[in-house]
């Protein structure tokens, strides 16, 4: 079973809904997801915040945070994913997870970062997540990587403690 499809699984299990907010990976958490069948029961959507000033304006990350320690950090990736969960609250209605993507994916280092630098979050309810990782590989594998990191912290954060299930049937859309 997919990553996705576990995550998907999961989320329906607790009915929850999950929304990205991505920079480095570009989108591909969340084709991932959508790219399931069924996925439009849990998926709010996803915000590609490649550029600075997006993940300030349209995420909330604070400008001194980025301003001050730059995009690739995990307090920005936990504040990326908390405005996912934000952006996606609708009519009246929270989004429960928010997973987002920082980092570097090559060929060359940015803000004083060596390519594979990366910070995935994943922020709920009950807990906020986020893991450094230092990928090898190029560009396509270091954004490859991230995705399955991505999806695995998800799953993680949604499953219950103690519960090894999250592997509900997703329903077709």
């Amino acid at each position: 079973m997919s990553a996705a499809r576990e995550v998907l699984g999961a989320l329906g299990a607790r009915g929850w809904s999950i929304a990205t907010a991505e920079s480095l990976t570009g989108g591909l958490v969340c084709a991932a997801l959508v790219d399931v069948p069924g996925a439009s029961a849990h998926v709010r959507g996803g915000i590609v915040a490649y550029d600075t000033r997006v993940k300030r304006d349209a995420l909330g990350v604070d400008a001194g945070l980025l301003a001050g320690r730059g995009a690739v950090d995990p307090d920005v990736a936990v504040a990326m994913a908390r405005g996912a969960r934000s952006a996606f609250a609708v009519d009246g209605s929270r989004c429960d997870v928010g997973v987002s993507t920082t980092g570097v994916a090559g060929p060359d280092a940015s803000e004083g970062k060596p390519a594979g630098t990366v910070f995935v979050a994943v922020v709920t309810p009950e807990r906020e997540s986020v893991r450094a990782l230092a990928l090898p590989g190029d560009r396509a594998a270091v954004r490859g990587a991230t995705v399955h990191a991505a999806l695995e912290l998800a799953l993680s954060a949604i499953v219950p403690p103690g519960n090894s299930g999250g592997a509900a049937d997703v329903s077709p859309a």
